[in-house]
């Protein structure tokens, strides 16, 4: 399972063995150039554009969000990290709850109740 910080570098790595600029990769994912810029310098994109970027490199989507639980290493800590877009309608302490909300649920799943 590759590691999701290594998206970025894992989607210029596949841009240059395809030859391609960053504008023509971003037109092929169905992403904007900037949006790729960011990704490929370490940001980690919404889900809409993971899951474009992922396809693109051929990769399952759901291979870099939690093991199963048939998975080497499954049941080891795992540091979630919550991504939301920048919306003002999202208050810190909105998404500080949500966050919390995400974490309970991934214990819960580890947890194999």
């Amino acid at each position: 399972m590759p590691p999701l910080e290594d998206l970025g570098r894992r989607a210029a790595k596949h841009r240059e063995k395809l030859g391609l600029g960053i504008r023509a990769a971003a037109k092929e994912i169905g992403v904007s150039h900037p949006t790729l810029s960011r990704i490929e310098r370490g940001h980690l994109p919404d889900l809409e554009n993971y899951q474009r970027i992922c396809r693109w490199l051929g990769e399952d989507p759901e291979s870099n969000v939690m093991p199963s639980a048939g998975a080497e290493g499954f049941g080891t800590p795992v540091v979630a990290e919550v991504h939301f877009r920048k919306r003002a309608t999202i208050t810190p302490k909105t998404a500080q709850a949500l966050a919390q909300m995400i974490l309970a649920a991934q214990e819960f799943l580890a947890a194999g109740k």
